[in-house]
């Protein structure tokens, strides 16, 4: 007689009953909620110290009666969970070994083994009619009978090792232990999902086992006959008439030995047959669980199941978190082994079902996320497993207050988070975005919960709820960064620094809410943050403003207040910047319009401009020692310091950005005044500054150089003026007030005020000129004649006054006169031209680059002398230039192949703008290593390289002892045509000696023009290429004058790189000159 689940009655050892249970109807009877209802928990976890001690004797209950081999990654020993349980509880040793003792006389439980049937598969067709065919397996009636087996264990390692017993159940265990399940006829894939609950006493001897049979019912002669068609059935029917009326067939059982068991178990297990006969006949799905009954602790007597193991989790979650802060470390929601041993045990052993495990998880989680700090994404894994296994009539009314209570709870503590994101996320904490959206994702998976809907049918939309909430957060965080930055001493000055700083935070508050945190909402929740937040605080931000605007009006305007009130000008542009824009808001902004505010303190802002900008110019021209930068850079730092004050003038003028158009010209006219008086009053500075330093000055070629630096700081001032309508950006300006304005007044107003102080600097600028030239007559004509009288024409690197050289003074590189003068300076080279004049009438001719005074007719002293002078004022790229146009005349001159040779073809496809080089083959070459032979190879260069700066050089494949060798390889190279055309454009081949150990030998160069390419001169492709054949060159060994000028110039890096490589080439060609005759 099965006994009620919900009242279970003591049995004599030997007698104990299994109880039956249906599966449908297991979720009703075995309801561990099924007691006394108990009062809800308060939001506290702690417990008081007698429901501490009852809590702790129940655990060490739990572990002392442990069942079945330990799961997959939980501790084994004993004891080890007992020093857990001893921390976890804070009990001191005399306290715990005095709660062990009591435990340990406590009586045993009854064990359980809580064993379900629930399906079969593949089983043997017993049942055969005279309808079956031959090959037709049939069915079968299957139903099982199954008990426990005490005192005889199963011998050897595994369960089926015993001998075949036909019958274990039927025969073996008495009848009142033994349980049979339904029969369901005709399959052989059976499903019963029937659940027994069959007692034990020792685990160690004990074995489960269970026997299925297919039921056979008694049939007459007459019913069989019946269904007869052949003589095949015929025999069947005579071979089912010797078997026993109602005697059922047996088609296989399963054994296994409790102790092999762990707490849960769910697997297929094979049908053991009792002969060889079919030694295949199906499988068994069973799941088995080792459960208690009547446990002793008083708390398991008390209170339901359901609620002890929920203060048993409470304890030891809440004993982990703070173990990991104690450990400054963050607890991230994975229990130990322990712990999840322990919390496993108990709910096995008090048969928790998994709903309700996962809803004691999500009370005990909920409750202890409000008190201590741990992630939120604990709450996901029983929030999904209350969803997925949700009924709402499994829970009595107790339970279901209680699980409304905390969806409420936890809904409001985590809108109160939310309402103080700001800093309860900071973002100087790195995972803080993860921990928000960790947050907000369990809110949105708790409110769409059919529980929650059910439990809370009244709780507004979610998304409403964080709205009203982050709007009441927003306004309450203005209001405490308010109080944060307001001052100490009360006064206007004070009030503006605050408000600025206030303003300052806001705006980095919404680049946060912009680029982070409303990512977040608009992913989780379609909430626009970043607008909602901006419309809040841009009210309460111009509430004050134009309270603080109003009370400094009353007074004059300071310049510390004209600065206070500017910068809070900028910061307020900057806010008005974030402006989502008008879709996203109703109406107009609070802050439109705001420049009015400012409009009185506008004059005190451009005065204090203009004053600072004047004094920084006063002090870097008196700190000046009229000295060139560098080598590069001929201007001194008084230059360099006006050129930084008319950039912050511009900066502020872009800073302030008047809105409204008639105005904001008025202000731009004022930011040029301004501007040109500063260059004017420079230039007055600058010339005393001189006048200053040269005065007492004995050597007259130091008093030159000053005066070519201060020429040099005035042509860099009219430089930086003639920016000045891209810095302003007048042609913004002039299409903002072209309404306003009468048509040609911008041009009137600012251009010709630009014009006439680029023309004052320029005469200030000639007048230097003509001073310098002065100056410098005499001792240019007498450098000139010393040049003249030297052997060789090459200029010296270091002239013996460098304030002579006024030619160099216009070379990149060289001197302090700017490389190129102004159009405007014609009357300064009219100086240099009188200069000319007297050379003419002493015998000599002007070093000029004009082409009319090359054509003249001189001496040849002269014209080597007019070249240098001209070489000196050339640049470095180019002499680069002039140094190729050379060796391509070289080139064109060589016709001696004693080098060897080199043959190519070339063109260029202007649709493509590719050049191609197809390098067929050399000949002749010179033998450079020691066996008699080379290995050659051809690098190919795009020159000058500053032309050509994206292309880099190709190499061809090195050919092994080979004077002859026969390449046969293409190169291609994406090129426009332009600098293809160039003058010195050329295509080099330098041919090399492979050598593995130490650098390569150089075989010859050879200079391909581009501008003799096909395809460049004409818009037609090339057709049929020709083939070029060029002899190899040498560089010269005696030194080129372009290299040695180049050479000088040490300030220029790629000067001295383009040297480098040359010298590098004369010198391996020097070290394989041929021998005449070869």
């Amino acid at each position: 007689m099965a006994t009620p689940l919900s009242h279970p009655q003591r049995r004599p050892p030997l007698l104990r009953q299994a109880i039956k249970i249906r599966r449908r109807r297991v979720r009703d009877l075995q309801d561990p909620l099924a007691q006394t209802a108990q009062e809800l928990e308060p939001p506290s976890h702690h417990l008081s110290p007698e429901e501490r001690a009852l809590l702790y004797e129940e655990a060490l209950y739990s572990v002392l009666h442990r069942l079945g081999q330990p799961e997959p990654g939980h501790v084994r020993d004993a004891s080890e969970l007992l020093r857990y349980l001893q921390e976890a509880f804070h009990m001191e040793p005399e306290e715990h070994q005095q709660m062990l003792q009591q435990v340990q006389k406590l009586e045993k439980p009854i064990f359980c083994l809580k064993a379900t049937v629930k399906q079969a598969k593949g089983i043997l067709g017993k049942d055969v009619s005279a309808l079956s065919f031959p090959s037709s397996p049939g069915f079968s009636d299957p139903y099982c009978l199954l008990g426990i087996e005490q005192g005889v264990g199963v011998q050897g390692g595994s369960p089926g090792s015993r001998h075949r017993q036909k019958a274990v159940v039927r025969y073996t265990i008495p009848e009142e232990q033994t349980h049979r399940t339904q029969v369901i006829t005709q399959t052989l894939n059976p499903v019963w999902e029937e659940t027994f609950i069959l007692e034990f006493e020792d685990i160690s001897n004990s074995s489960f086992h269970l026997d299925m049979w297919d039921m056979d019912t008694v049939e007459s002669v007459r019913q069989k006959l019946g269904e007869l068609t052949d003589l095949h059935g015929l025999r069947r029917i005579f071979k089912e008439a010797r078997k026993d009326k109602g005697q059922d067939d047996f088609l296989g059982n399963v054994v296994v030995r409790l102790q092999d068991l762990r707490c849960r178990e769910d697997q297929w297990y094979p049908l053991e047959p009792c002969t060889e006969t079919y030694p295949d006949r199906g499988q068994c799905h069973l799941q088995f669980q080792l459960i208690h009954k009547r446990r002793a602790p008083a708390a398991s007597r008390s209170q339901p199941s359901y609620t002890v193991h929920l203060h048993l989790l409470q304890q030891l979650v809440s004993h982990e978190v703070t173990r990991h802060q104690a450990g400054s470390t963050s607890w991230d929601g994975s229990l130990s082994p322990q712990a999840a041993t322990i919390l496993f045990l108990h709910a096995t052993q008090k048969d928790l079902s998994d709903f309700h495990q996962s809803l004691a998880q999500w009370l005990a989680y909920s409750r202890l996320y409000q008190s201590l700090e741990f992630p939120s994404s604990c709450l996901l894994h029983p929030i999904t497993s209350i969803e997925y296994q949700w009924i709402q009539g499994r829970l009595k009314g107790e339970q279901l207050d209680e699980l409304t209570a905390s969806f409420g709870k936890l809904l409001a503590y985590g809108l109160s988070l939310l309402r103080q994101f700001r800093s309860v996320f900071p973002l100087s904490v790195p995972d803080s975005p993860a921990r928000l959206q960790s947050l907000l994702r369990v809110l949105v998976q708790m409110c769409k919960m059919k529980a929650f809907g059910e439990l809370c049918p009244d709780s507004p939309p979610l998304p409403r709820l964080v709205t009203e909430t982050l709007r009441t957060g927003t306004v309450q965080w203005f209001h405490l960064k308010q109080q944060h930055h307001q001052p100490m001493v009360q006064g206007m000055l004070e009030a503006g620094r605050a408000l600025l700083s206030l303003v300052q935070d806001i705006i980095g508050d919404l680049h946060q809410c912009q680029h982070t945190w409303n990512k977040i909402f608009q992913n989780t929740l379609k909430i626009d943050l970043f607008s909602m937040a901006f419309l809040e605080l841009q009210w309460l931000v111009a509430k004050r403003v134009q309270d603080h605007t109003a009370a400094v009006a009353g007074s004059p305007v300071s310049p510390e207040m004209g600065e206070s009130l500017f910068q809070l000008y900028v910061s307020l542009k900057q806010l008005c910047q974030l402006d989502p824009g008008p879709a996203e808001r109703d109406g107009v902004l609070a802050l439109d319009g705001f420049h009015r505010w400012f409009q009185p303190a506008v004059p005190s802002w451009l005065q204090k401009t203009y004053s600072v900008a004047l004094a920084r110019v006063q002090r870097a021209v008196q700190m000046d020692e009229l000295v060139p930068l560098n080598e590069l850079t001929k201007h001194s730092t008084s230059a360099v310091d006006l050129s930084t004050c008319f950039a912050q003038i511009s900066h502020t003028a872009r800073q302030l950005d008047w809105p409204d158009p008639e105005e904001a010209f008025m202000i731009t006219v004022k930011f040029v005044e301004d501007t040109c008086r500063l260059a004017l009053v420079y230039c007055s500075l600058i010339k005393a500054r001189a006048r200053e330093l040269s005065a007492g000055q004995k050597d007259q070629g130091q008093a030159a150089n000053m005066l070519c630096v201060v020429v040099n700081d005035m042509e860099q001032l009219r430089l930086v003026i003639g920016k000045l309508p891209t810095q302003l950006a007048w042609e913004a300006l002039e299409q903002r007030v072209g309404a306003v304005l009468e048509q040609g007044q911008l041009q009137h107003t600012l251009h010709a005020q630009l014009q006439g102080t680029l023309a004052g600097l320029g005469h200030e600028i000639r007048t230097g000129v003509r001073t310098l030239a002065k100056q410098l007559e005499v001792g240019i004509a007498k450098h000139i004649q010393k040049l003249v009288g030297l052997k060789e024409s090459v200029l010296p690197e270091d002239p013996p006054d460098p304030a002579l050289d006024l030619h160099a003074h216009r070379a990149d590189g060289g001197g302090c006169l700017p490389a190129e003068l102004p159009p405007g300076l014609q009357q300064a080279e009219d100086c240099t031209a009188e200069s000319g004049d007297l050379l003419l009438r002493r015998g000599l001719r002007p070093a000029t680059r004009s082409p009319a005074h090359r054509h003249l007719p001189a001496v040849p002293r002269s014209q080597a002398l007019q070249r240098d002078l001209e070489l000196q004022a050339a640049s470095s790229r180019e002499l680069i230039q002039k140094y190729f146009c050379n060796r391509i005349q070289q080139q064109v001159e060589t016709a001696s192949e004693e080098l060897g040779a080199i043959t190519v073809k070339a063109s260029y496809r202007t649709s493509e703008q590719k050049l191609r080089v197809e390098l067929l083959s050399a000949s002749s070459l010179l033998p450079l290593d020691s066996n008699g032979s080379s290995d050659p190879f051809v690098q190919l260069t795009l020159e000058p390289r500053h032309e050509f700066p994206e292309l880099a050089p190709r190499e061809t494949q090195k050919h092994k002892k080979d004077l002859h060798p026969l390449f046969d390889e293409t190169f291609e190279f994406l090129v426009p045509a332009e600098p293809c055309q160039r003058d010195g454009a050329c295509l080099l081949l330098t041919v090399l000696d492979h050598d593995t150990l130490g650098a390569d030998d150089l075989e010859g160069e050879a200079f391909l023009p581009l501008r003799s390419v096909p395809g460049l001169t004409g818009p037609e492709e090339p057709g049929e290429v020709p083939q070029t054949r060029l002899p190899l060159t040498y560089p010269a060994l005696n030194g080129d004058p372009i290299l040695q000028l180049l050479e000088s110039r040490k300030g220029d890096r790629e000067a001295q790189v383009f040297v480098r490589l040359r010298r590098q080439r004369a010198k391996q060609a020097s070290q394989h000159a041929p021998r005449p005759g070869r």
